[in-house]
C-alpha cells in the first residue's frame, strides 16, 4: 500500500509540473524565420554584338615624309624673302632672291666671248676656203692650208668652251632665285634681307617639311611578327593613330612595311605606316599611339570593361539571371578596345551583366538595377570597379 501511495504521489507531481511548463511555454509562438536580405543596388548593361577590329597597339613617332634644308648654291646677298614663316609652299615657290647683278655680268661676258670667237671662226673659215683652191696651182702652200685648218679647229673648240661658259653663267644666275623643291610647311627663317649666304653654310635659310602625306614609325613586340605577316598577306592593313591620351583619333593610314631587322636589345620590331593627314592633326616629332588592325571579328560579343572582374581563377562577370539574382561566370578575353572587352567565350548576346557595384555581390545574391551615377552603388577600389 505504501508503494502504491508513493507512485501516485509522483504521478500527481509530474502532472502538475507538466501543466506548469505548458502554461509557461505552451502559449508562446514558435520562433520566426530570418528576414530576407535586401537587394544590392547595381548598374547593369546588356551584352552587345557587333563587328570588332582585332588590333595590336604600339607607340610611335610621327616622321615627315620629306624634309628639305634650303641652302644657297651660290654666294650672294639676300635681296628679298619670298615667303612667310609657317606658310605652305609648293615646288617653285620663291624662298629667297639673291642679288643677281654679278651673275648677270658674268653671263654677258660669257656671251660676248662666244660672239667674238664665232666671228673669228667665220673669218678663219673664209680664209681656209680661199687657200684650198690656191693650193693646186701653187699659189698657196700646203703649210698655209694646214695652219688655217688648225686655226679653224681651235676656234671650233673655243666656241664649244664659250657655250659651256654661257650655260654655266645662266645656271649660276638661276641659283640666285632660291625656290622650294617640294610641297610642305616652311619653318623658322634663319636669315634676313641683306645677309650674305654661301654654299655649305652652317645654317639653312629655312627648313621645309612635307606633312601631307606623313609617316609614323612605331614598334610592336617581336612575338607579333607572324600575325602581322599573315595579315599583310591577306591585303593592306589599316593603322589608326591616337593622341597620347589614347582617346582622340588623329588619322587613319596604311601599313607600308615591317623593318628588316628586330631590335635585339628591346625585342621589338619597327613598322612604318603612311597617313594622308588631310586635317594636319599629325605633326612631325609627335608621340602617338598606333593601333594596327589585323582582322575584323564579325558578331563579336563585347561588354563594358568595368563588367569584368579578376578572380583567383581568372576573369569573370556577374550575370543577372531570373528573379534578379546574379551568377558568377568565368569568361575568356580576346582584347580590350575603347573601354569595351571582346569576349571569346562565356557570354551570349542579350544577357545582362553587372558593371558597377560588384564588390557587394556573391554568387546567388539578389540585385536591384539602378541608373548610372546612383549614390547607392558603391565601388570602393579600382580593382572592385573592374579595372583590368
Amino acid at each position: 500500500m505504501k508503494r502504491h501511495v508513493v507512485m501516485a504521489t509522483l504521478l500527481v507531481a509530474l502532472g502538475a509540473g507538466g501543466v506548469a511548463v505548458w502554461r509557461v511555454h505552451g502559449a508562446e509562438p514558435p520562433p520566426a524565420s530570418p528576414a530576407p536580405l535586401p537587394a544590392v543596388p547595381v548598374v547593369a548593361a546588356k551584352v552587345a554584338v557587333s563587328d570588332v577590329p582585332i588590333e595590336m597597339t604600339g607607340i610611335g613617332t610621327v616622321v615627315a615624309y620629306n624634309v628639305v634644308h634650303v641652302n644657297a648654291r651660290v654666294t650672294g646677298t639676300i635681296e628679298r624673302i619670298g615667303f612667310v614663316e609657317g606658310q605652305t609652299v609648293h615646288p617653285g615657290s620663291l624662298i629667297a632672291q639673291l642679288d643677281p647683278r654679278p651673275f648677270q655680268a658674268a653671263l654677258k661676258e660669257a656671251e660676248a666671248n662666244l660672239a667674238r670667237d664665232q666671228a673669228a671662226l667665220a673669218n678663219a673659215e673664209i680664209n681656209l676656203n680661199r687657200y684650198i683652191p690656191l693650193l693646186k696651182p701653187g699659189y698657196a702652200s700646203a703649210q698655209q692650208v694646214a695652219n688655217q685648218q688648225s686655226t679653224v679647229s681651235e676656234l671650233v673648240a673655243q666656241i664649244a668652251a664659250d657655250k659651256a661658259a654661257v650655260f654655266n653663267a645662266k645656271t649660276q644666275l638661276s641659283y640666285t632665285r632660291i625656290t622650294s623643291p617640294i610641297d610642305g610647311v616652311s619653318g623658322i627663317l634663319n636669315v634676313d634681307v641683306g645677309n650674305i649666304v654661301q654654299p655649305g653654310g652652317a645654317m639653312p635659310i629655312v627648313t621645309i617639311t612635307q606633312i601631307q602625306p606623313i609617316s609614323i614609325i612605331f614598334t610592336l613586340p617581336q612575338a607579333d611578327l607572324p600575325a602581322v605577316q599573315a595579315a599583310m598577306a591577306e591585303g593592306p592593313l589599316t593603322a589608326i593613330a591616337y593622341g597620347q591620351d589614347d582617346q582622340k583619333e588623329l588619322g587613319k593610314g596604311t601599313l607600308l612595311l615591317v623593318n628588316n631587322t628586330i631590335n635585339q636589345s628591346s625585342g621589338t620590331m619597327q613598322l612604318k605606316a603612311t597617313f594622308p593627314n588631310a586635317n594636319r592633326a599629325l605633326w612631325p616629332g609627335e608621340f602617338v599611339n598606333v593601333r594596327l588592325v589585323t582582322a575584323i571579328r564579325h558578331d563579336g560579343v563585347t561588354v563594358p570593361m568595368s563588367a569584368v572582374q579578376q578572380g583567383q581563377s581568372g576573369p569573370f562577370v556577374f550575370v543577372v539571371g531570373p528573379a534578379d539574382t546574379v551568377r558568377e561566370r568565368p569568361v575568356s578575353i580576346v582584347e580590350t578596345i575603347d573601354g569595351r572587352v571582346l569576349i571569346e567565350k562565356g557570354l551570349r548576346a542579350g544577357e545582362t551583366v553587372v558593371t558597377q557595384g560588384q564588390y557587394r555581390l556573391a554568387d546567388g545574391a539578389k540585385v536591384a538595377e539602378v541608373g548610372a551615377g546612383n549614390p547607392q552603388v558603391q565601388n570602393v577600389t579600382e580593382a572592385s570597379a573592374g579595372m583590368l
